[in-house]
């Protein structure tokens, strides 16, 4: 069975609409992606990357052309709930750790799940407290066992460790994968990351 790494923020509409495909391409190769959790700021300020919004802020067409493209993938892969979040930029520091938390508590794919949904498809502030613990009470989970596990020493060393040995490994923004030690960055390239996964599951 092929293996792919895909690293993720909450904070990229890019990473959930490349979470939203993944599932079509398990089935189709079945191959497994693990998500790793890192943090985009983090990742902006050891690369000295921006995100798109300021960094073709001045080019004319430029981001005119990328929500284009972004209509064009929600199309093809009939994301039908993706809905853009009013409140950007979101803070996703506690919403990250909270992956980590997860993960040690054993309900990552549902965390996962419910916070790609509280952030694009039915969009909330979740760097606000309030927001953020009424949106993990919806999704069934003890808010304040979760948030305190997220603000845990270890929890937050982990984090900081899974962004710098993303950087140090290449990568410069989210979403990225990783196939059979290659790296691969944004949504346009999971047709790439396809092929990669039944070429390594053919040797």
């Amino acid at each position: 069975m092929g293996h792919a790494e895909f690293l993720f923020d909450f904070a990229s509409p890019n990473a959930y609409l490349a979470h939203c495909v993944i599932p079509e391409i398990e089935k189709r190769t079945g191959a497994r992606f693990t998500h790793v959790p890192v943090l985009l700021g983090g990742l902006f300020k050891l690369t000295g990357n921006r995100s798109p919004m300021e960094a073709f802020a001045g080019v004319k067409n430029k981001l005119e052309y990328e929500e284009l493209e972004t209509r064009r993938f929600i199309a093809r892969h009939n994301v039908s709930r993706f809905q853009f979040n009013p409140f950007l930029p979101v803070n996703t520091l506690t919403l990250m750790r909270g992956v980590v938390a997860a993960e040690r508590a054993g309900f990552l794919p549902r965390y996962i799940e419910a916070m790609f949904h509280h952030m694009w498809e039915a969009p909330k502030k979740l760097d606000d407290s309030a927001a953020l613990a009424d949106a993990l009470t919806q999704a069934g989970f003890d808010a304040a066992a979760l948030l305190a596990s997220a603000g845990s020493p270890e929890v937050k060393r982990r984090l900081i460790e899974n962004t710098e040995n993303a950087v140090a490994r290449g990568v410069f923004g989210i979403p990225s994968f990783f196939v059979a030690g290659e790296l691969y960055f944004g949504k346009d390239r999971l047709r790439d990351v396809e092929e990669a996964l039944v070429r390594a599951a053919s040797h």
